[in-house]
């Protein structure tokens, strides 16, 4: 891991990612870039005189204070800081500037959504976890260690989940971390029997590691919905952190079937890390 994105918009929420953030950059000797999304109208950015250039002037002058004030911690010291200030909205765009920075890793402080209020509001941490091409890692509160030791790894087994899972592997596999997998079995048209589940794993193993040897780390559980049987596994096991696939469903395939990863990131007290599949 070399760089680190931290979108931040100066709540306490911000200051949760900008520390875990601090003390990852810290263990792997990474750099930290904090973005803020300056979110002004275009007539305002593009009139070349008068009040409303003024009016810019000042939002921006103000905003770059904030932002140098913001970074100046205690606890990032020894680690290289960069301010960025960008005039547009996020969601998308923050996966852009991770590809032009080669970023490794996003983090973002989140206080979750519940009800009406997330599908028709939503949060900027929910629609970047949507549009990131490269993990996202969701923080609600100061988290005591970045030493993860028990991750909670929500799979369904398919093809499509091997990809997600050797990048969780890289990215757990230095540490002294145990990976528990779990299948959340639906008593719906997708509910399968132990033998079919056991099928798939060998299957899901056998391509994605060559080997079985990981078999006794996977856990099958029952449970009303996906989100459910990932939280009380994840509580059961004394999870540090609940790693996840998602998709990045968008527009209204997200509003009508939703997204696991995002529903997961948006309830969970835990810190979730979501991998595009």
């Amino acid at each position: 891991m070399k760089k680190i994105i931290v979108p931040i918009d100066f709540s306490k929420y911000s200051e949760y990612a900008l520390k875990t953030a601090a003390e990852l950059a810290k263990n792997n000797k990474a750099e930290i870039l904090v973005l803020h999304m300056l979110e002004m109208s275009e007539t305002i950015l593009s009139v070349s005189g008068g009040e409303q250039n003024t009016k810019a002037m000042f939002f921006i002058k103000l905003i770059e204070e904030k932002l140098e004030k913001f970074i100046n911690k205690d606890y990032l010291k020894g680690v290289k800081v960069s301010g960025v200030i960008k005039h547009f909205k996020v969601f998308s765009e923050v996966n852009d500037i991770a590809k032009q920075h080669n970023a490794d890793l996003i983090i973002m402080g989140s206080h979750g959504a519940s009800g009406l209020k997330e599908y028709f509001v939503g949060s900027n941490t929910e629609r970047v976890v949507r549009y990131s091409d490269i993990p996202v890692l969701v923080v609600k509160n100061n988290l005591s260690t970045v030493n993860f030791s028990v991750v909670a790894f929500a799979c369904d087994f398919s093809e499509d989940a091997i990809k997600p899972y050797l990048n969780a592997v890289k990215m757990f596999g230095k540490t002294r971390t145990k990976m528990y997998m779990v299948y959340v079995n639906l008593p719906n048209s997708n509910f399968k029997s132990s033998v079919e589940i056991e099928r798939r794993v060998v299957n899901f193993f056998t391509k994605a590691e060559g080997n079985l040897n990981k078999m006794e780390d996977v856990h099958y559980v029952a449970d009303y919905t996906p989100e459910d049987g990932i939280l009380n596994f994840a509580n059961k096991i004394g999870a540090d952190i609940i790693a996840i696939p998602t998709h990045g469903k968008k527009g209204l395939a997200h509003l009508f079937e939703g997204s696991v990863g995002e529903d997961v990131a948006n309830h969970s007290s835990l810190p979730v890390i979501t991998f595009k599949i």
